[in-house]
């Protein structure tokens, strides 16, 4: 299983640390990462997988409610669809 994470949220101590703390709690491997800051604001984009199937639902309500606690958007999508866009 390969996914997306985006993580988008007013800037502050600790979002990398929280996320990717997360992340490893829910079984994912951290592929590849890229965070900036724009004006006031965070963003960080991640691929993540895991070798066993994951519930995306499960997954999504996790990182949703781990990001209301740090005042973030946190979203996951699988890359099944990225890839799926460019294939068309």
């Amino acid at each position: 299983m390969k996914a997306i994470i985006t993580v988008v949220g007013k800037d502050k101590a600790g979002i990398v640390a929280g996320v990717a703390t997360k992340i490893a709690e829910l079984g994912l491997n951290i592929d590849d990462i890229t965070q900036t800051i724009l004006d006031e604001f965070f963003t960080m984009m991640a691929v993540v997988s895991s070798e066993d199937k994951k519930d995306f639902t499960h997954l999504r309500a996790e990182l949703e409610a781990f990001g209301e606690s740090l005042n973030v958007k946190i979203n996951i999508q699988s890359s099944a669809i990225f890839d799926a866009m460019h294939n068309l």
